[in-house]
């Protein structure tokens, strides 16, 4: 496990060694790394950020301040956590019992979380999927789904660059990039360029 060393840790950070923290990954005022954490290229922690031992965070993540990432989470790349967003690991927590059967938390490539929103234990989150700020999110959530509320319900579609995608006849373009989607029995696919 390594520190890459053109990675920034800001002073006031601690870093509980061994840990992998990638090339030019950001770790700002207050962060607490714990041993074993592992933390990809390109990276911004902001300020407040606690990263438990288990946790796996991809490259390109953007992690705003007061996050705490427990142990059974793992962010694929380019994944965004806005301010204060919350993740649990035991559906089942009491103060006298000590448990350690962490359930599994995935967010799949390029997801957004809102601020403020909570992910209940067990949960996967697909690829470029956003969640609206303040959702509660209590089971899985499909690919290039845009999700609101408590619990979160699907309200529509959002394409990899952010745009509310409109469907005629199950396919839709991204008005800023062109591609296309197809809405399908599956859930939303981006269709390949040929």
């Amino acid at each position: 496990m390594t520190i890459s060393d053109d990675a920034f840790i800001h002073p006031s950070a601690v870093i509980d060694l061994p840990v992998d923290i990638g090339a030019a990954t950001k770790i700002w005022h207050f962060c607490h790394i714990m041993s074993g954490a592992r933390i990809g290229s390109n990276c911004l922690l902001g300020q407040n950020v606690y990263v438990a031992s288990s946790v796996v965070v991809g490259d390109g993540c953007r992690i705003q301040n007061n996050v705490s990432l427990y142990d059974g989470v793992t962010l694929e790349p380019d994944v965004f956590l806005g301010p204060s967003c919350v993740f649990t690991n035991i559906r089942n927590p009491r103060a006298n019992v000590r448990r350690h059967d962490f359930e599994a938390t995935h967010i799949a490539r390029g997801a957004t979380l809102g601020a403020n929103c909570t992910v209940v234990a067990g949960c996967t989150i697909g690829c470029w999927a956003f969640v609206g700020a303040g959702s509660v999110i209590t089971k899985a959530v499909p690919d290039y789904a845009l999700v609101v509320g408590n619990p979160a319900r699907l309200v529509g579609w959002i394409s990899r660059h952010g745009t509310r995608l409109k469907f005629v006849k199950n396919v839709a373009r991204c008005l800023d990039t062109g591609e296309t989607y197809r809405l399908t029995e599956k859930g939303v696919e981006l269709e390949e360029r040929t």
